[in-house]
Formats: structure tokens, C-alpha cells, sequence
């Protein structure tokens, strides 16, 4: 048996899915960073490895203020597996671009790993993706985005 209940875990990975939500349509990312411990580190395959909260939160803040992340509102979880013996939650989740004004959806998912650390904090994440996937979603985006009238 783990440190923390399935209940635990179960209510912090809601809690960290309701604070993206928010964070998406804000566009402010500090209450996100804040969900990370003071010495977490965050493993982002394309940027690099980003370790404590606050090179976190500089990392997420300017990421996400500029595009194509400022473009990028919603995250969907697909599925997640809880493994109460070590404290994790592994997850599937869609990057999901804003609405390009038709209605489509355009979005490329993540393989993530989060460590519970307790006190609703996490110690660490980390995103596994195809570059090469988001970047063809992205230009597929934008070239949707001109087609349409008041482009």
C-alpha cells in the first residue's frame, strides 16, 4: 500500500485538471505552477528539463503566452491510470487548439507522468510527445484559420 489514498490521488489529479482548465482560459499559469513542490522537476521533451516551481512557472508563463500555446486553451484528459503503491498518475491528454472559427478541432496528445508529493503538490512531471505531430497539427491550424472569412 502506498503513502496516499486512491481518494488522494484521485482528488489532486481533478484538482490539477480544474486548475489547467482555468489557466487555459485565463491565460494566467500561476496557479498551475503553484501545484508543483518547491524542488519539482518538469521534464518537457522539446524545451528541456525545468527544475524547482519557479523555473517552472517562468518556463510555463512564457510557453504559454506566445504561439502557438497562447493559441492552445484546452487540455482533455483521455484516460489516466492511478498507481496508488508509488503515488503516480499517467495520463493521455490533448493539446487542443482554439476553435479556428468552423467548428474543427485541432489537437495532438501527450503521454504525461505525475509524482504526488502530498498537500495536493506534485514533485514531478513529465510530457512525452511527437514534435514533428504537433507541429503538422499546428500548421494545419493556421492554414484553416486563413481559409476562413475575417482571417
Amino acid at each position: 500500500m502506498g503513502t496516499w489514498s486512491r481518494d488522494e490521488l484521485e482528488e489532486a489529479f481533478a484538482h490539477y485538471q480544474r486548475v489547467g482548465e482555468e489557466a487555459g482560459r485565463t491565460k494566467d499559469w500561476n496557479p498551475w505552477a503553484d501545484l508543483f513542490t518547491e524542488d519539482a522537476t518538469y521534464v518537457e521533451h522539446l524545451f528541456g528539463t525545468m527544475q524547482g516551481r519557479e523555473a517552472i512557472r517562468t518556463w510555463i508563463t512564457q510557453v504559454m503566452s506566445v504561439f502557438p500555446g497562447v493559441n492552445m486553451p484546452e487540455f482533455p484528459i483521455e484516460w489516466y491510470i492511478v498507481d496508488e503503491d508509488r503515488g503516480w498518475i499517467a495520463c493521455k491528454i490533448w493539446n487542443r487548439m482554439e476553435d479556428p472559427g468552423d467548428g474543427s478541432v485541432h489537437e495532438e496528445a501527450n503521454l504525461t507522468l505525475l509524482k504526488y508529493a502530498g498537500d495536493g503538490l506534485w514533485s514531478y512531471e513529465e510530457d512525452a510527445y511527437n514534435p514533428q505531430a504537433f507541429t503538422g497539427m499546428i500548421e494545419r491550424w493556421k492554414a484553416r484559420k486563413q481559409e476562413l472569412p475575417g482571417a
